[in-house]
């Protein structure tokens, strides 16, 4: 069923998943050859048809051609090879905010054959050593403004043994810029199998244990080659724009692969705040934005100030639904589309969206060509129109999770359960109803519960906690913290800011729980666990 593989360390393939609990791959239109590199094949191979000279990044206030990546990310893989020794299939972890030297870092890794790992700037050594241990990587790649987590994280690690610098800013002055300094311009790229694990996309789920979903070469060239060729019809002109992390396989499709496999230009923005956005829509003429339902309210608001969005052609929204108002309001307001779609870390990027010739407010919209999705019950039975149940869809790209129980609990039958329930209406638009297992969305960032509540009982003031999300207008939901604390401790507002500063030290700041409700005693059943819906009804 695997095709060959370049990789020494085998340590990727070693960990798939039993062939038999796989979901069905319908790759019928997706043909690649045995032996394919997905980082050239976004940098040398646009050289090759004559793009070079076209823009391909936009950062830190400069634009890179092809050609000018194409030499960076070889020289950059060349270092990691010849100065670092890494081999094909080693784990290698990038650490930066978005910004062009850390899509030439991405790039340079798959380049060399090895398997990326790209994390999120925000994440702490705690967070980053359960990443570190799952994939048992040995090297990282940190923006050396972002060492100090990275370095923490490696001290105590049985597995991390190297951590080179390099600069994210305009200035490439870092351990990993001046070891390719002098390196040549050309790179003989690993020729990596189309089913060699490039890539581990890293979920928590609701129990905040991550999984790694395992992603081939062949599958980042997927999903351009389906839901951007198909929905978006990229073209050389098109200039990207967004604000989802590239650590998330959103950003990174929607901000690296889809333009750099048509020749188009991204634009990377480290702090992609709504009116940092605007002025880059307005500065560089951007195309094609992706970003949550919140920013496109600010944008709009933006607009009724007088900020100019014309350039934009296509309104990407995903992270959480769009509501049906927004979707009436930007459509109306600019004559544009906005498109949502549902895509997951598992699937890699968007699988149902709306289309520019076919889309409905408060509607996902339909597969996007290769894929198949229906609702289901428990038992796998297909549901009617209109009733509501769980998505299952399957297609060119699937979960594959590293090393990990829960492939059987995702896969059954040979179809992705999304974790999400759906209904489909009759003339096949697939709706959101609710995440099946309530994760909370907030402002397009996932956030397990039981993380944050690990995170407030370690507080010496919390005796007990219940973390629940509540609805928001502006962020979705809101991660919303009901606490009950040790004798002599007040419930007043400094005891909220206490708890809220302990737990942006101890996780991400973005899980921070934003209402903090004191209570004396939590709903229980008999047997004494958490009766967290009881909470939800009262929110």
């Amino acid at each position: 069923m695997l095709g060959p593989s370049a990789h020494t360390d085998t340590f990727a393939r070693d960990n798939l998943p039993p062939v038999d609990q796989w979901p069905d791959f319908l790759l019928d239109g997706f043909d690649y050859p045995d032996f394919i590199n997905a980082g050239v094949e976004l940098t040398d191979r646009l050289v090759e048809k004559g793009m070079g000279d076209h823009t391909a990044l936009i950062g830190n206030g400069r634009r890179r051609t092809y050609k000018e990546l194409a030499d960076w990310t070889n020289r950059l893989a060349r270092a990691l090879v010849e100065s670092y020794g890494v081999k094909p299939g080693n784990r290698v972890l990038i650490r930066s905010a978005n910004n062009p030297a850390m899509v030439a870092c991405w790039l340079a890794a798959t380049k060399a054959g090895a398997v990326v790992v790209n994390t999120m700037p925000m994440l702490r050594a705690g967070e980053l050593a359960k990443i570190v241990d799952k994939a048992q990587i040995t090297v990282a790649l940190c923006d050396t403004r972002l060492m100090d987590e990275m370095v923490a994280c490696a001290k105590d690690s049985a597995f991390l043994k190297k951590v080179i610098g390099f600069d994210g800013t305009a200035n490439h002055d870092a351990e990993l810029d001046r070891a390719a300094l002098d390196k040549p311009v050309t790179f003989e790229a690993v020729k990596t199998g189309r089913d060699d694990v490039a890539l581990l996309g890293f979920t928590s789920g609701t129990t905040g244990v991550p999984k790694a979903t395992m992603h081939f070469h062949r599958d980042i060239l997927i999903i351009a080659d389906a839901y951007a060729k198909e929905v978006l019809k990229v073209t050389p002109d098109d200039v990207f724009v967004g604000s989802p992390p590239l650590a998330f396989t959103f950003g990174l499709g929607g901000l690296a692969v889809f333009p750099l496999r048509f020749g188009a230009a991204a634009t990377l923005l480290e702090s992609a705040t709504p009116p940092n956005m605007i002025e880059i829509i307005e500065k560089y003429k951007a195309t094609i934005s992706f970003t949550a339902p919140t920013a496109y309210r600010a944008m709009m608001k933006a607009m009724d100030e007088g900020a100019d969005l014309t350039s934009l052609r296509i309104a990407v929204s995903a992270g959480e639904t769009l509501p049906g108002p927004v979707f009436e309001e930007w459509t109306k307001k600019t004559g544009k589309p906005i498109l949502d779609g549902i895509g997951a870390t598992e699937m890699l990027h968007i699988f149902i969206s709306n289309r520019l010739e076919d889309m409905a407010p408060a509607t996902t919209g339909r597969p996007v060509g290769g894929y198949e999705a229906k609702i289901v019950d428990d038992e796998m039975n297909e549901l009617p129109r209109g009733e509501i149940g769980r998505l299952a869809v399957r297609g060119p790209t699937g979960c594959r999770y590293l090393a990990d129980v829960r492939q059987g609990e995702y896969v059954k039958d040979g179809w992705n359960l999304t974790g999400d329930s759906f209904v489909q209406d009759e003339a096949g638009f697939f709706h959101f109803a609710a995440r099946s297992d309530d994760m909370i969305v907030s402002a397009g960032y996932n956030i397990a519960g039981p993380e944050v509540e690990a995170a407030l009982l370690a507080h010496e003031h919390v005796l007990e906690c219940a973390v629940i999300g509540v609805a928001d207008e502006a962020r979705g939901q809101i991660v919303e913290a009901h606490v009950v604390l040790v004798e002599g401790a007040v419930g007043d507002a400094l005891m909220v800011k206490l708890l809220q500063d302990h737990v942006k030290a101890a996780i991400a700041p973005y899980k921070y729980p934003r209402s903090v409700k004191f209570v004396a005693a939590l709903p229980k059943t008999q047997t004494g666990k958490i009766q967290r819906f009881r909470l939800k009804e009262g929110a």
